[in-house]
């Protein structure tokens, strides 16, 4: 029997996470040492290396005095509520780790929440100590005050702390004595985090994450709950509605390091992925043919927010994506249900159109971000909070939003957050910078972060996470400027956007092809124009008095597609591409645009 230690890792983007795990895995002699690179080994994906954020959680797993430990990834972000539940479930302990300086923060206490909710024993990490003005021991009381907020058990509050610099591959008990290794965590968690129960009797494993492979199909990962599972094992598969399905283990493996190696049997409390299980779903029991009993399954955030995703129609449409019909968008939606929990894919009567439900715009936004990089083309509508009757009553979804800004822009995120019908609840300052928290609904925060980074140049940390439901809070002002709309198809000139420039401000840059019905720029009145910006000089041989003055013209704004997502209005759409994020009217004809309004 090996002795195993089943830990999760939870902590806010960008408090070193992944980085300590990178140092564990040099720990265990995994890997050489990746940083003459500098590449993290564990966020591999393109687009989690560019935000610098956890969207998929991965298994990894190291050798350490005897011990194997299972590390698992956990997602920072409230918009993944999703993936965090259902790691949660395969761990017996947790490894929070915080920054010296910033402390607990808000989308830490998300996971931190779900984690003692579950009995999981909490180790708690202090990183990054070597920086100017931490304060480790001040944060140390900030986590123990938590942890007593969200009700933790006497034995979770009695947690060991660690301190440390990830990046600088040190860990002690003492934050003042650095040390030359990492052990000390290692140790911590052998120590202190309890042995997964080994329960003799009939197999029985949930199904809590899934991997897929071009050769094998779909893989199941999970943790052996009790008694054993063998390679070519007979099991039954008990589905949702309670179904059995008798199914063949074909083969089996544990993971080692970031990759999987191949044994003939796991038994009790070991992380495992199963080949040859056809039909199943994140949830699914895997049990003993002769008496399946099903494990309990796991319980799911709702989604908050949806969004039309719809077929690309513009006049571009194919120049640069692989993939445009209507079938391949479908496909691939419905293939990422199967990997992405908290999202719901409905199709609307028209033939070519979805709505898409999800946990937020990030969430969202992550799913089209990775859709266009595959060589997808489509556009989507703006981003609409999802409304339920309770009681009789019209609600939506409300969600807490903390602000740290320093204190010369305070007065003017508050009134900013209240303008969308958000309400001030606390308000502390510490070292000249504010810490406020609001209650708002999930439509005002909707481009909102834009606003807040513009009006505080770029000081303020915000970050929120759903609250729950409540009575509508009535309307909310969005955008209140029109947008320029280009009145004719062809090549952007410098001349037609300087002559223009005083009606608003481009999106587009001079040169660039536009279409009649994209949305160009915004217009500095609450009215939408149409504007030429296909005009060029005309060339006579006439001479005017004065010389010709060169066109002078203010660099164009560019939009992230969170950016865009938040910026359209109703009647438009986002139109992603490979290579392109354009802004377009829904109806691109200007008469029938006037038709339609009346």
């Amino acid at each position: 029997m090996q002795n195993i230690r089943n830990i999760a890792i939870i902590a806010h983007v960008d408090h070193g996470k992944t980085t300590l795990v990178d140092k564990m895995l040099l720990a265990g002699h995994l890997f050489r040492d990746n940083q003459a690179t500098g590449e993290l080994i564990l966020d591999n994906n393109d687009l989690e290396r560019e935000r610098g954020i956890t969207i998929l959680s991965k298994n990894v797993s190291i050798n350490y005095k005897g011990y194997k430990i299972n590390i698992i990834d956990t997602p920072g972000h409230a918009d993944f509520g999703g993936e965090v539940e259902r790691v949660l479930n395969m761990a017996d302990g947790c490894l929070l780790l915080v920054d010296a300086f910033e402390g607990p923060m808000p989308q830490t206490r998300f996971v931190l929440e779900k984690a003692i909710k579950m009995g999981l024993k909490p180790v708690v990490v202090i990183n990054k100590v070597d920086k100017p003005n931490c304060r480790p021991d001040e944060v140390q009381e900030m986590v123990f005050d938590l942890m007593f907020s969200l009700d933790a058990t006497e034995d979770q509050l009695d947690f060991p702390t660690i301190y440390g610099s990830a990046k600088n591959g040190w860990m002690s008990t003492d934050w003042q004595k650095p040390t030359e290794d990492i052990t000390a965590v290692l140790d911590a968690i052998i120590d202190y985090i309890p042995a997964p129960e080994t329960l003799e009797g009939d197999s029985q494993m949930l199904i809590t994450s899934l991997d897929f492979s071009n050769y094998v199909g779909r893989i199941a990962i999970g943790r052996v709950h009790r008694g054993e599972l063998r390679e070519g094992q007979d099991v039954a598969l008990i589905k949702k509605d309670g179904s059995v399905v008798r199914q063949r283990i074909k083969e089996l493996h544990v993971f080692e390091g970031m990759g999987r190696k191949k044994v003939e049997s796991v038994s009790s409390g070991d992380i495992c992925a199963l080949v040859g299980i056809e039909g199943f779903e994140i949830g699914d029991t895997v049990a003993d043919i002769n008496n399946p009993e099903a494990l309990p399954r796991i319980a799911i955030d709702e989604p908050t927010m949806s969004m039309t995703f719809t077929i690309n129609d513009s006049p571009f449409f194919g120049r640069d994506g692989k993939y445009v019909t209507s079938r391949h968008i479908g496909d691939r939606l419905i293939k990422e249900l199967d990997r992405n929990l908290a999202l719901r894919v409905e199709k609307a009567d028209h033939e070519d159109v979805w709505t898409v439900f999800g946990r937020g715009v990030l969430h969202l936004s992550v799913l089209i971000e990775t859709m266009r990089r595959e060589g997808y083309e489509l556009q989507v509508g703006q981003p609409q909070v999802i409304i339920k009757e309770i009681n009789g009553v019209k609600c939506e979804p409300v969600e807490l939003l903390t602000i740290n800004v320093t204190e010369e822009y305070a007065s003017k995120m508050i009134d900013m957050v209240t303008r969308r019908k958000g309400d001030l609840i606390s308000m502390t300052s510490q070292n000249d910078r504010t810490h406020m928290e609001f209650v708002i609904p999930s439509r005002g925060i909707i481009g909102l972060r834009n606003n807040v980074l513009t009006a505080s140049a770029g000081e303020a940390i915000m970050a929120h996470r759903f609250l729950e439901y409540q009575p509508w809070k009535g309307d909310i002002d969005r955008r209140t400027n029109g947008s320029l709309i280009a009145m004719e198809g062809g090549t952007a000139y410098a001349y037609a956007i300087d002559k223009l420039q005083d009606r608003g401000r481009f999106f587009i840059f001079p040169q660039e092809e536009v279409y009649a019905g994209q949305v160009v720029g915004e217009n500095a009145k609450d009215n939408d124009i149409v504007v030429n910006v296909t005009k060029s000089k005309k060339l006579t041989n006439m001479r005017a008095s004065g010389a010709d003055d060169k066109a002078r013209i203010i660099p164009p704004v560019v939009f992230s597609l969170e950016e865009a997502l938040e910026y359209i209005k109703e009647d438009e759409y986002v139109e992603v591409t490979p290579h392109h994020i354009r802004l377009r009217k829904i109806i691109l004809d200007e008469l029938e645009r006037k038709r339609a309004g009346r």
